[in-house]
């Protein structure tokens, strides 16, 4: 009988990891940022066909980078629960901490018993009454699960973007400052300028009602660098 051929974990896990990165570093970026009236998410999206930026629930937003099938997976996933959790116990029971918390799990268990790992990581962001309650939850390719303050980044160039954003963040701007603030980013980071219609926006907003997610159009992009 053949003996298995045997890889160290340490090694399998950083070959694993090497992977991931790869595939979510080809993705284009995506820049989730407060501002006084809520959280915007904004990101390259060409042709918009494929979102990669969705509703959860009342108050609380998915955005998601790497391979589509993926995190779509994980949204529709995450819609399922907070509609179950939702109605077993009640609305204000569902949180992004709860969501970010299974999708951690269930990512950190791909990563570490699959043969392949997923090659995606994804934000989770929520907003209540004032800007004290506001929840950013960035979780990796492997589960990690990190929270985020004011602002925070995910794909290509994401450390580069990190950098430029915490120079140029300030709290308490506005919606048309922060569209502003985002593009011009990624806009440096990727070396080239982006159509209006090229943009996927959309942004928690608690000046709403009880659902608190609306999608940002090209011409509200086009007045806010415009104005800014």
């Amino acid at each position: 009988m053949t003996a298995p051929f045997y890889v160290p974990p340490e090694q399998l896990i950083k070959d694993r990891a090497d992977f991931a990165r790869k595939g979510i570093s080809r993705g284009r970026p995506i820049i989730v940022m407060e501002y006084i009236d809520g959280v915007l998410l904004i990101g390259e999206n060409p042709g918009g066909y494929l979102h990669k930026l969705g509703e959860i629930y009342d108050s609380i937003a998915f955005a998601g980078v790497g391979r589509f099938n993926e995190f779509e997976t994980l949204r529709v996933g995450g819609i399922r629960y907070a509609d179950l959790k939702g109605y077993s116990y009640g609305r204000r029971d569902v949180t992004a901490k709860g969501l970010a918390n299974a999708y951690s799990q269930t990512i950190g268990q791909i990563f570490t018993h699959e043969v392949k790992p997923y090659e995606i990581e994804v934000f989770v962001a929520e907003i209540g009454d004032d800007a004290s309650a506001t929840r950013l939850f960035r979780i990796q390719f492997d589960g990690t699960l990190i929270t985020a303050d004011g602002f925070g980044a995910i794909g290509g160039g994401e450390e580069a973007l990190g950098e430029t954003l915490a120079d140029q963040y300030e709290a308490g701007a506005t919606l048309d400052t922060v569209i502003s603030t985002a593009a011009d980013a990624i806009e440096a980071v990727e070396e080239r300028q982006v159509d209006d219609g090229d943009w996927e926006a959309a942004v928690l907003d608690r000046t709403l009602g009880r659902r608190r997610f609306r999608q940002v159009g090209p011409e509200e992009i086009g007045a806010a660098r415009s104005a800014s």
